[in-house]
Order: structure tokens, then sequence, then C-alpha cells
């Protein structure tokens, strides 16, 4: 069968239903996601039997595109947060601690002394952007897209890792039943050298046709052979999907591992329902790598609109606190108590006499300011407007601009391309389903005509009417045939379910 190849760009998450959906299953596939974008899945089973889910699962979980895509999710999650987080203020405090010996300035005096000095400065300052040509809202616009983009991408990978599983899973059930068909065909030839034996014996038939019977044997258990091998290596490659090595000591080898069988039945071949046309319009709505392919555009577009913004003024507040502390700050001017104290002197008043007092003067007392109290009285105020025009910088801003149109342009580029990849490849899913149809439909008459005829030669033979060579004609013709019958088979409804995926439908037999 041939390998089914998608644009490994975004998806859907309904996608990854493909898988038990393809083979009829009614299980619930859907990938269960944390909320920055990682994929949780099963762990490996215990044994060396996968189910389709479990393989699906484990591929998931240790592709490395997968989880590079979910770094990415993560990545883009921080730089939307921060371009978010840019459109607040920006507040900051320093404060120092010095210490200084010798001939120096006082910095509350700003005087020069010969003395040891301990002083502080302490500083508050905070700065909010106004206006800058909306480059700040701009930016959060395009780090969203650039998410979504992201998300888009992510969701690509899981569905192109998906598909890839359910082709080799399909693989490796069309060779376990050629492989089947094989051993049925040997066991036919066993049987038909018995009887061959027999007929010899009793001289109805020359020896010449045991001979013929046994190498006809020979070539059936040749083609065991070759149906066993072909078998191992879609199985390595169902490992290597999953990215399990087949070499590594404790992991699975292909001839170990089993997968679960799913009976398909036989696909009734009708007219697809909708044209190729009518496909590739459908997709255009849901794959996620046209999605992710256009949020990329607009996240570029509103780049251009970001660099635009440095040719308009930048108007922006500031504020500022700042104050300081010395251990020789200014002094503290303070006055001393007034004390009563006796003249010696008498006055009468009233006929009564009382002793003279005078005060005494006062005194002044230099103390210096606290810790506190400098602060508060160096306390520092202000604010500022501030606005910022450009003039002329060497046309950096003008080339920026050119350079972020440029990438517009090949994010454009990026989105045509992949509408044209997508429509080449349902064209070719397409054309591959109505090829695959015709040659279901002729292997199934071929099969029935040969049967019949093979039917007729085994009878011919035993009767001793017919050679062993042209019995083993008939036989290889219809054993060729039946193996191309399961090929057509498993073909055509990957084919079709393929094409129902373009379409977002549910995918069910």
């Amino acid at each position: 069968m041939k390998r089914f190849t998608t644009n490994k760009r975004p998806v859907n998450r309904f996608r990854l239903t493909i898988l038990a959906s393809l083979l009829g299953l009614s299980v619930n596939l859907s990938v269960a996601q944390t909320s920055n974008g990682q994929v949780t899945t099963s762990a490996a089973p215990a044994s060396n039997r996968f189910s389709l889910r479990q393989c699906i699962d484990i591929a998931l979980q240790n592709n490395l595109q997968v989880r590079q895509g979910q770094l990415n999710v993560q990545g883009s999650e921080l730089q939307l947060r921060q371009a978010k987080l840019n459109r607040y203020p920006t507040a900051n405090v320093f404060a120092s601690q010095a210490f200084n010996a010798g001939y120096t300035v006082n910095p509350t005096t700003n005087s020069f002394v010969d003395q040891k000095i301990n002083s502080n400065n302490i500083q508050a300052s905070a700065s909010m952007i106004l206006f800058n040509g909306f480059a700040l809202q701009n930016a959060v616009k395009q780090t969203s897209y650039g998410l979504q983009a992201a998300q888009q991408n992510l969701l690509a990978n899981q569905n192109t890792v998906a598909l890839t599983v359910v082709q080799n899973y399909l693989n490796v059930l069309t060779y376990e039943e050629q492989l089947a068909i094989a051993q049925r065909q040997a066991e036919t030839s066993r049987n038909q050298l018995e009887r061959t034996g027999k007929l010899v014996t009793a001289g109805t038939l020359a020896e010449a046709e045991l001979y013929t019977i046994r190498a006809q044997l020979a070539n059936d258990e040749l083609a065991i052979v070759n149906a066993q091998n072909n078998l191992d290596l879609a199985k390595l490659a169902l490992l290597q999907a999953m990215n399990l090595s087949a070499t590594t000591n404790g992991s699975p080898s292909p001839g170990t591992i089993e997968v679960e069988r799913y009976e398909l039945p036989d696909p009734t071949v009708e007219a697809y329902p909708v044209s190729a046309q009518q496909v590739y319009e459908a997709a255009l709505q849901v794959m996620p790598d046209v999605k992710a392919a256009d949020l990329q555009v607009k996240a570029d577009a509103m780049g251009v609109q970001v660099a635009k913004a440095r040719l308009y003024p930048t108007l922006s507040l500031n504020g500022g606190l700042t104050t300081l502390y010395s251990s020789l700050g200014a002094l503290n001017i303070t006055q001393g108590e007034s004390a009563e104290k006796r003249t010696g002197e008498y006055v009468t008043i009233g006929g009564t006499q009382y002793d003279v007092y005078t005060l005494a003067p006062t005194t002044l007392r230099a103390v210096p300011y606290t810790f506190s109290q400098q602060l508060k009285n160096n306390l520092n105020r202000g604010a500022s407007i501030q606005l910022q025009i450009p003039l002329f910088n060497r046309f950096q801003n003008r080339n920026q601009i050119t350079s972020a149109i440029i990438t517009q342009k090949t994010s454009e580029i990026s989105a045509d391309n992949a509408r044209l990849t997508l429509r080449q490849n349902i064209e070719t899913a397409y054309t591959s389903m109505l090829a695959g149809a015709n040659r279901y439909r002729a292997t199934q008459i071929q099969v029935e005509s040969l049967e019949k005829a093979f039917q007729a030669a085994e009878s011919r033979f035993n009767a001793g009417a017919l050679n062993s060579v042209d019995y083993n004609i008939a036989k290889n013709n219809l054993d060729t045939a039946r193996a191309n019958l399961v090929q057509a088979k498993f073909d055509y409804i990957f084919r079709t379910k393929i094409l129902d995926f373009y379409q977002n439908k549910p995918l069910s037999f």
C-alpha cells in the first residue's frame, strides 16, 4: 500500500479520531491536552500486543516534532503574556549604603568635610507609556495570532503522526491477511500433493506430476517466507512511527509485537458523493494547515504596524521620589528651658511686699536629626511628561518597516503554497480513490472468475484430465488475485476515509 502524505502544518483535534474511525471503532481517541498545549497520553502496554489507540498514544507521546510543537506553544504563550504586561507601568526602587572617610562631601549639606560619613540614598521611580503609535496594542495582536498559529501547527503535527500510524497499522493488517492467504495456499498444495501421491501410487498419474506438485508446494512455502518478511517490515515501520526502538534491550522487536485484529467488511464500491473541488472547499474551512498559514499572515501584518509605530512620537509619564540620610546631616537647633531667679529686690504693692524674680537667658542646643527625620526632611517628589520625536536614526526605522513588509509577503506566499499543497493532496487522494475503486472492483471480478476456473482445474486434475503444469498455473493465478484483492481492499478503504477526513466528516462504516 502506498504511503499517503499530507502537508505538515496545523490541524484540528477531530483529525485524531480518524484512527479509530478507520477501523470502525467506537472508542474515543481524542487526545487530552493541558492548558499549555502538552499532550497527555497513555504509556506503552506491558505486553507486546498493541491496539490502534495505544499505537496513537505512544506515537504522540514520543514523536519529537510533536514535543517540539508543544514547546513552541508554550513559548508563544509566554510571548503573548509579556506583550500584555508591557502595557502596564514600570516601577523601580533603588537604595544604597555608602561609607566615606577623609576629605569628602557631606551629601546633605554639599559642603566639604574631613570626617567619616555613613550615608544612605533611597530612590523610587515609575514610568508609563501614554502613546507610542499603538505599538503595544499591535504587539499584543501579533503575539496572539502567533500563539494561534503555533497551536494549529501542533495539531497539524499530531494529525500527521496519527495518519502515519494509521497507514502503518493498516499495512500490518494487510500483510497479516496476505500471510494467512499464503498459508492457506500452502495447505491446499499439501493436500493436493497427498492426493497426487495416491494417484501416482495407483498408476493413474505419472510420477512427474508428483514432482511438479512438490515444486508448487516449495513455491507456496517461499511465498509464506516472503509474506512473513513483508509483515515484519510493516511491524518495524509501525514501531518506528511510534518512535520505539527495535534493537534496544527491553524494547519490542518486529517479530514479537502483535496488533489487534479488526474485521473490516468488504466495501461497497459506489460513486463518491462529492467532487474533488467540493472536498477542497470543505477542507479550506477546517484544515489547520491553512489556518496556521492565514494566522501567520495576520501576525506578520501586525508586525508591519509595530514597525511603523517607530515613526511616531513617544509620550510617556514619569514620576519619582528621592531622599537621603547622612551621619553628618543637618543639626536640629532647639531652645533650652527658661528658669526663674530671685534678684534680692522687693516691691510693695497695696501695702504688701513681694520678691522680685527674673528669667534666666534661654539656652540653644544643636541636636542631629534622626534617620527617619532626615528621610522625611530630604524627601523630594517629581513628575514629568516626556515627548520623544524620532527625527533621524540612519533610516533604521524605515528599513525595519521594509523588512516587516517582506516578512508579511513571504507569509502570504506560504499561505498560498499551503492552499496549493492542500489542493494537490486532495486531487491526488481523489484520483487515487477512483483508481482504487476501479482496481478493487476489477480484482473482485477477477477473483470470482479465477475461483471458478481453479475449481474446474482441480476437478479435472484429480480426474487425471489435466496436467500439473496447467493446474499450477490456475492455482498461482488465483493466489495472486486473492493477495491483490486484500491489498486493493485496504487501499480503497484508506483512500475514501482520507477524503472524509479532509471534510471533517464522522468517520464510520
